[in-house]
């Protein structure tokens, strides 16, 4: 009987009832007649159909997909093998007496060629194929597509152990979606109503074929709607692959995934796994272990409200014996008043004694440490400060007068060095040794013969003044040095024969005697600046500069055009 509160979809679970034994009807009698045609027992009839088909289907190759794979103790194999493209099946057993290497290759979702005959199974009538050997012609595609939607559903995180929800502890009103007539729903009746008084609203639905996966849906958004509903119980018995498809569709997972109550997925027995079970909030191996999940059982918790009422009130008397213990002891520790007050009397003198000593080794410590800072303040006197402070300085006096003596002494050292130096790279000394420096007009040394032209001033610096000149001729360091539009100089003589009154000027540039009746030459006094007393505006290289003819380096010796020049190179110089 139905109730008005809820959809007539749903209905409430009652426990289950006796099964109605079956009825048997006595058998009719054959009907005689005259001529009737030649009447066959089933079993011929199925002989007679495994002759006619093994014969015709002898060693035959099939291809297809291996679906509800059971392998009994004896060693045989029973499956289904489906055909991918249309809606088609056939039974098949492999025996054991096949190759062990075929029987390996057996699994659900695999594609195989199977080689062997059609035949019937003659104590059942049914048509099955007889398989002898097998190999794989790749995984199959109901498979293939169950593994990508997998993939696809974990990637979306419906799998994801953080998104699931707790069970609630003792519920009350628990939905269930099955089938009406399958064995879960029995199975979940029975232990519910066995362990406790749990209320069962059934939303009956197809659990396969074709449309359950829908069917499905719809049930549960129905028990959603139900009020006060606690868990959803989605499931079914066991089956084959085929017979479980329902529980791996995408809009199954989907929505128990995104149910607004946990649900608890039982689909099959334990080793049937279906997507329900990864997206569901808890997954029971078998309807029958769900039910036990959710409905407490009454005996075992009135046992256990038993067995906690008994440990309350032992641990009741023991608080109470344990609280008379302690009221006894503390009345034994409290004693007479006046017990009490003499007590911290006598820790009240004991105290004052103890301060009382203390105080006094504290005047004691401060009367030594007052005097000897006494003896440290006499010791700090100005008069013995002052007294100890000269009795160190006279020393100090004396090493500072050697100290400075020293140090003046390597100041005059290093003042001499340095005056030494200035005075060996002074440009002076290189004019002192016989050189001259021609400079043109605005100051800048002639160094090349190029620089300058034919009637053209130079101004020429000797060690001791300087000379106006002008430029007659120039040639380079290979070329003959003659005046322009006078007759070529007759050849020098040799070295030997000649007579000039002056000694030959050195190529190298090393120093001549000063000519007679000329001043001496005066030195240049060590420390001034070279280019004060050379009247330039350079300064010289501390280097000795290679010299060349006249007129190639910038400095003219004394003999090519100085004024200590022979009669051969003076007519070269216009003064």
């Amino acid at each position: 009987m139905q109730r008005r509160d809820i959809p007539p979809e749903l209905s409430f679970a009652a426990p289950p009832a006796a099964e109605p034994r079956e009825l048997t009807s006595p058998p009719t009698s054959r009907r005689q007649r005259g001529a009737e045609p030649e009447v066959v027992s089933v079993a011929e009839l199925d002989r007679r159909l495994k002759r006619i088909l093994e014969g015709s289907t002898a060693d035959v190759r099939v291809e297809g997909e291996i679906s509800g794979l059971r392998v009994v103790g004896s060693g045989h194999a029973y499956f289904t093998l489906k055909d991918e493209s249309e809606e088609a099946a056939i039974d098949c057993v492999m025996y054991r007496t096949a190759a062990p290497r075929a029987r390996k290759l057996l699994a659900d979702g695999a594609r195989v060629v199977l080689t062997g005959r059609a035949t019937v199974y003659v104590p059942r009538g049914r048509l099955q194929f007889c398989a002898d050997d097998a190999r794989l012609a790749g995984r199959g595609a109901l498979l293939e597509a169950l593994f990508r939607l997998k993939e696809k559903l974990a990637a979306e995180g419906l799998f994801a152990p953080e998104r699931k929800r707790k069970l609630p502890v003792d519920p009350q009103i628990i939905g269930v979606v099955t089938s009406g007539d399958g064995a879960a729903i029995h199975d979940i009746v029975t232990v519910a109503f066995r362990r406790g008084g749990a209320r069962l609203i059934l939303a009956r639905t197809p659990v396969q074929g074709a449309g359950a996966g829908q069917r499905i849906v719809r049930a549960i958004a129905l028990l959603e709607e139900f009020p006060g509903i606690e868990v959803i119980i989605v499931g079914r018995g066991g089956g084959s692959a085929d017979d479980l498809s329902a529980f791996n569709e995408e809009i199954v997972v989907r929505k128990v995934a995104a149910a607004r109550v946990p649900i608890v997925s039982a689909v099959g027995h334990e080793i049937d796994v279906a997507l329900t079970d990864l997206a569901a909030d808890a997954r029971a191996a078998t309807p029958s272990q769900a039910a036990e999940m959710l409905v407490a059982d009454a005996a075992a918790r009135r046992a256990a409200l038993e067995h906690l009422e008994a440990r309350m009130r032992r641990a009741i008397a023991h608080r109470l014996r344990a609280a008379r213990a302690d009221v006894d002891r503390q009345r034994a520790r409290l004693g007479s008043p006046a017990q009490i007050l003499a007590e911290p009397q006598q820790r009240i003198d004991d105290a004052v004694a103890r301060l009382r000593r203390r105080m006094e080794r504290i005047l004691v410590e401060d009367r030594a440490g007052l005097q000897r800072l006494e003896r440290r303040l006499a010791a700090r006197h100005p008069r013995a400060v002052l007294a100890g402070a000269r009795g160190a300085l006279r020393p100090l006096s004396v090493r500072l007068s050697a100290a400075a003596r020293r140090h003046v002494a390597l100041l005059r050292e290093g003042f001499a060095s340095d005056v030494a130096r200035l005075e060996a790279m002074s440009p002076l000394r290189v004019l002192a040794r016989g050189y001259a420096i021609a400079t043109d007009p605005s100051g800048r040394a002639v160094r090349d013969h190029r620089e300058v032209a034919p009637g053209d001033p130079i101004t020429v610096r000797v060690h001791h003044g300087a000379l106006l000149a002008r430029v007659v001729a120039t040639a380079g360091p290979d070329e003959p040095l003659v005046e322009r539009g006078a007759p070529p100089a007759p050849a020098a003589p040799a070295p030997a024969e000649a007579a000039a009154p002056a000694p030959p000027a050195r190529q190298s540039g090393g120093p001549r005697a000063p000519a007679a009746g000329r001043a001496p030459r005066r030195r240049a006094q060590p420390g001034a600046p070279a280019c004060e007393q050379l009247g330039l505006g350079f300064a010289a290289d501390e280097r000795a500069p290679a010299f060349g003819r006249a007129g190639a380096s910038g400095q003219v010796s004394a003999g090519q055009g100085g004024a200590e020049a022979g009669p051969e190179e003076r007519r070269h110089v216009e003064p």
